[in-house]
């Protein structure tokens, strides 16, 4: 498919009412308001081809972006690429989902999240915090720096509740990450989220609630899923 053929068909897809939920939670058009379950129909299409899938990126069109992240091979992506994904990312869905997972099933994973990290941009930041959740939930425990882990908890414990919005919900994820993902941390995970308490974010015209990070981990180990790997984050 080209690249034209591939907006059609996304055109086609999208329905006001999705469009109308996706406005709730902070989308930014242009966007068609196409179904995450609909979208992936086309993604044997356009995995074949990297060139159009990093096309679908840079158009600017939020279901197109999403589409591309599906799509992409993470592997070959180059650090400047997902750097440049990071920038135009304009809102927390494209960031966190996209932009984060992506980053994290690439060979810069840790480079790059330890760079966004250090953003004052609210949504880059986001990148960094969603990276490194993404990353913990793939990657053997061997190869997890533990004390960084652990400094960044303690980070996330003394800033979270002054940190910015959307930050403020993938610092709450990344606690809840480490928890669930490396057993040798969970205990500490587990007195940061009780410690932290609630988390306020402001989650627009929506249902949504921030989950407290140490009763998300607790339902975790009573299903037996501690320190249960992903194949793959992206989704």
């Amino acid at each position: 498919m080209t690249l034209e053929e591939v907006m059609k068909s996304l055109e086609e897809m999208g329905t006001e009412q999705t469009k109308k939920t996706f406005l709730r939670h902070g989308a930014k058009e242009p966007f068609f308001g196409v179904k995450i379950g609909d979208m992936k129909k086309l993604v044997k299409y356009v995995k074949k081809d990297q060139e159009l899938a990093r096309s679908l990126f840079h158009t600017g069109n939020s279901d197109a972006m999403y589409l591309a992240g599906l799509s992409i091979n993470p592997k070959l992506m180059t650090k400047e690429q997902l750097q440049s994904w990071a920038k135009e990312a304009h809102w927390y869905m494209i960031a966190e989902s996209i932009v984060g997972a992506v980053a994290a099933e690439s060979q810069y994973a840790i480079e790059l999240a330890r760079e966004w990290l250090k953003s004052d941009d609210e949504l880059i930041e986001d990148c960094g915090w969603s990276t490194y959740s993404h990353y913990l939930s793939i990657a053997p425990d061997e190869e997890i720096d533990k004390e960084e882990v652990r400094e960044l908890l303690n980070y996330v414990e003394n800033n979270i509740h002054t940190s910015k919005n959307r930050v403020r919900y993938t610092m709450n994820g990344f606690v809840i990450s480490v928890g669930s993902f490396v057993p040798s941390l969970t205990v500490e995970a587990m007195m940061v989220g009780q410690k932290i308490g609630k988390v306020h974010v402001d989650v627009g015209d929506t249902a949504c609630k921030v989950p407290l990070a140490s009763d998300y981990i607790e339902k975790v180990e009573a299903k037996g899923k501690l320190g249960v790997k992903k194949k793959t984050c992206i989704c």
